[in-house]
């Protein structure tokens, strides 16, 4: 698809995006649902899998800010080849992908923290790396900073900063290992072969995404626990999960003093703090189309960066065409 032809089928998706799943039932049977930030998901106990609808939702500063066009498909999709790429590292929960929005995946018990790895100084959230080095600490999550450094500069080395997983409009809070065995969430052994995993899987992100001109900076993994062995959930190496940069002017910028050039949703962050003054207080403010549809453009450009392929979104109306693939009423 063109550049002019994408574009008009973006615009055309700005009113029927898939913000929300009505069903209640699927294939004949109803089924448990959970409702995350970005994804819909229907659990079937029956056969130990879980139906996982990923909207075009966009969730900034922990609260949900509005729909960006294809975006479920974008994640969804880059899900899945990243779950194919990496499957050699650690097992996932994939199954099955009947539709661009759907993935049907092994049902799994998840980890009670999110395991982030960081190889950057950056972000412009209260729990980032950045703010906390901003204000004057010189460590992270148990890991001593250097002095001296400036935004966006690398790290010596990758780090893991777990993150507590908050209930649904509450905040993730960053710790150390030593606090969050502290809280008494995890055994130490569980944590210590997820994190292992966590370093793999970041390893080789980063190793693929600088074969295809990017830096992928940082990102989360979620992890859960299904007969004992650590499966990967959820997503992995999206941009609502990572941040991308392009690597060709990365130095210059930074030299610059500029922001990288971004391939995820730290551009809808950027303009909420600072065009609408808003980071996650209150109700979040209206997303001008124009914001959308950048946000949508910057989506796609990530999949087609990373994959190498050119992305096609399916433009028929998104709730009938997910009920006609899994029979949902």
């Amino acid at each position: 698809m063109t550049t002019p032809d994408l574009d008009k089928a973006l615009r055309a998706q700005l009113s029927h995006t898939l913000s929300q799943t009505p069903w209640s039932k699927i294939g004949g049977r109803a089924l448990e649902r959970y409702d995350g930030k970005v994804r819909d998901c229907y659990i079937d106990s029956e056969r130990g899998e879980r139906i996982i609808v990923v909207t075009d939702r966009l969730s900034a500063f922990d609260a949900v800010v509005g729909t960006i066009p294809s975006k479920g498909q974008v994640l969804n999709q880059l899900a899945t080849f990243w779950f194919e790429h990496t499957k050699g590292i650690a097992p996932n929960h994939m199954l099955r992908v009947p539709d661009p929005n759907v993935m049907i995946a092994r049902e799994c018990d998840p980890l009670p923290v999110e395991l982030v790895m960081r190889a950057y100084l950056t972000g412009v959230t209260s729990t980032s790396i950045w703010k906390a080095y901003e204000k004057g600490d010189r460590t992270f999550c148990g890991h001593a900073l250097p002095s001296g450094m400036k935004k966006n500069q690398r790290l010596p080395q990758p780090i893991l900063t777990p993150s507590t997983k908050a209930q649904k409009g509450d905040h993730d809070i960053s710790v150390s290992r030593a606090e969050l065995l502290a809280m008494g969430r995890i055994d130490p052994a569980i944590f210590d072969r997820a994190a292992a995993i966590a370093e793999a899987l970041f390893a080789a992100g980063q190793a693929h995404a600088a074969k295809q001109g990017l830096i992928l900076a940082d990102t989360k993994y979620e992890m859960g626990l299904r007969d004992g062995e650590i499966v990967l959930i959820d997503e992995i190496h999206t941009p609502d999960s990572s941040r991308y940069w392009y690597a060709d002017d990365y130095e210059a910028r930074l030299a610059a003093g500029e922001e990288p050039r971004s391939l995820d949703k730290e551009y809808v962050r950027r303009w909420l703090a600072t065009e609408a003054k808003w980071t996650g207080d209150g109700e979040p403010p209206v997303m001008p189309d124009e914001v959308r549809l950048e946000a949508a453009r910057r989506y796609i450009a990530s999949y087609e960066q990373v994959t190498g392929k050119t992305f096609v979104p399916d433009t028929r109306e998104p709730v009938a065409r997910i009920a006609a693939a899994l029979g949902a009423s």
